[in-house]
């Protein structure tokens, strides 16, 4: 019995001997980029077109991550970009242009900066030495602009807004990153057809439905309603899905320039919200009112009666939902209100697409056709 039970503990030390010194299988590393070839010449060419924002920012030290720029600290440079990331050498020729706003202003962010850009991008898709697009802006207009694009510029060629939320010099700054992986995305050819594309913190979006959700974080970016349709991953670019609204090559707005835009205006509704704002619009000439509304997207009584006044002068209205997920529906007493329900898009992004329906009709059920179709 003795010799049973040493012979047992002995086989039981063993045991937690071997568990004790049983390697740990280790993480599996992904494997290095390629080596950055002597001739260049057969890798895709990608443009990178520069329309500032933080991912063209400085600061005065590491740290600082929310109060950077400013008077005395130089900007970014598109050239800055490829000479800090060598690595972008071995998956594209990165050619770049500069459209940063002057330097009195933030970013790039109003109608004829969108508009030069716009008729930038369209020449260069026509450009049969190019392969694929990555534009730079500012995070918070990144997305309405990305749509707008998205809209307006007649290719099927990989177009892919990048941007970061902090500074090119920020401690752990998630720009570098960012551009890397959106210089991928651009030079993959599973990105074309896909329209207007978004790509930060590893996500791939598409410009209509990716929106910031987050003053400062780096996952600021999301599809709400439908999620990601691919990832830039270590290893390499994947897509899942394929975005069903018409886009770029398929829109019925591509390839114009629109030199002046029909005047949308956009109105919060909130408890008690007066409808005088509508009508102040209206005398002020606008051509379509965008009411983001309570719920499922519903204005006010005090609006809705300014709503019926607007319309008599024959301003096209579309209500959006302020809780930012889920669609507007169509309802009878919508229709017979004769208001276009604005599917799932933040107010800001149905306005530049009402701008541009404007541009084709007034009629409401035309315009209701193309929130239905884009």
């Amino acid at each position: 019995m003795k010799s049973t039970c040493i012979l047992r503990t002995g086989l039981f030390a063993l045991s937690v001997a071997a568990l004790v010194v049983a390697p740990i299988p280790a993480q599996e590393i992904p494997p290095n980029p390629p080596a950055i070839p002597a001739d260049n010449s057969k890798l895709p060419h990608v443009v990178l077109l520069s329309m500032g924002g933080t991912i063209a920012s400085r600061g005065d030290t590491r740290l600082n991550i929310t109060n950077y720029g400013g008077k005395g600290v130089p900007r970014v440079d598109p050239e800055d970009w490829v000479h800090d990331l060598p690595e972008l050498a071995a998956i594209a020729r990165v050619t770049t242009e500069d459209f940063r706003a002057p330097v009195d202003r933030a970013s790039s962010e109003n109608a004829e900066d969108m508009r030069k850009v716009a008729k930038r991008l369209n020449d260069l898709a026509k450009d049969p030495t190019v392969d694929g697009i990555v534009v730079t802006h500012g995070t918070n207009t990144l997305a309405e602009v990305a749509f707008y694009m998205n809209l307006t510029v007649k290719t099927d060629k990989p177009i892919v807004f990048v941007g970061s939320q902090r500074p090119w010099t920020g401690l752990s700054g998630d720009g570098p990153l960012n551009m890397y992986n959106a210089v991928r995305v651009a030079a993959s050819p599973l990105a074309r057809g896909k329209g207007v594309l978004h790509c930060m913190n590893q996500n791939i979006n598409t410009a209509r439905d990716v929106t910031k959700t987050s003053a400062y974080r780096v996952q600021t970016f999301k599809g709400i309603d439908v999620g990601a349709i691919g990832f830039a991953d270590p290893d390499t670019v994947v897509f899942y899905r394929e975005p069903t609204r018409k886009h770029t090559y398929l829109s019925e707005f591509a390839g114009q320039d629109f030199e002046q835009l029909p005047p949308v205006e956009i109105f919060y509704a909130y408890t008690d919200a007066p409808g005088y704002f509508i009508d102040a619009a209206v005398e002020h000439g606008v051509k379509g009112i965008v009411v983001d509304g309570t719920g499922a997207g519903s204005p006010t009584s005090s609006q809705t009666e300014a709503i019926k006044r607007a319309q008599e002068k024959g301003v096209v209205v579309v209500v959006t939902a302020r809780v930012r997920s889920g669609r507007v529906q169509e309802t009878p007493r919508r229709t017979e209100a004769k208001m276009v329900a604005g599917d799932n898009l933040p107010p800001e992004k149905a306005r530049i697409l009402l701008q541009l329906a404007l541009t084709k009709t007034q009629d409401w059920k035309e315009v209701k056709r193309y929130f239905d179709e884009y």
